[in-house]
């Protein structure tokens, strides 16, 4: 079991920044691929970033590749998305979610854990 808790959400200009931190407790985290989801309103959830265990591997989606920057801390249990040059587009919910190690990173489904997700509002 891993317990997922999201923070560093707020409202924030367009072409501003907002760094997103997620904690986990639990099982040990580097068992773990660590991935950021969003939905916007209306819109399915969508992958943002991933990153393995070790943090040697990163995926990006192409909407914030160049502009979002995910990492984690092992010896902290944390993830962290750095998000920068936010639009207008970025609103959503955000969620972090860990999926065992050997799952699909693409598939929600394979993410075991999730965060109750927190808001991100880009003002345009």
């Amino acid at each position: 079991q891993v317990q997922l808790v999201e923070s560093g959400g707020g409202l924030v200009q367009a072409g501003g920044s907002l760094r997103l931190s997620c904690a986990a407790s639990g099982d040990t985290f580097s068992n773990y691929v660590m991935g950021w989801f969003r939905q916007a309103p209306g819109k399915e959830r969508d992958i943002v970033a991933v990153i393995s265990w070790s943090g040697g591997s990163t995926y990006y989606a192409d909407s914030v590749k160049g502009r979002f920057t995910i990492s984690r801390d092992n010896a902290k249990n944390t993830v962290t998305l750095q998000m920068n040059s936010l639009k207008h587009e970025d609103t959503a919910v955000y969620y972090c979610a860990a999926a065992p190690l050997g799952s699909s990173w693409f598939r929600e489904y394979e993410y075991d854990y999730w965060g109750q997700g927190t808001q991100v509002t880009v003002s345009s």
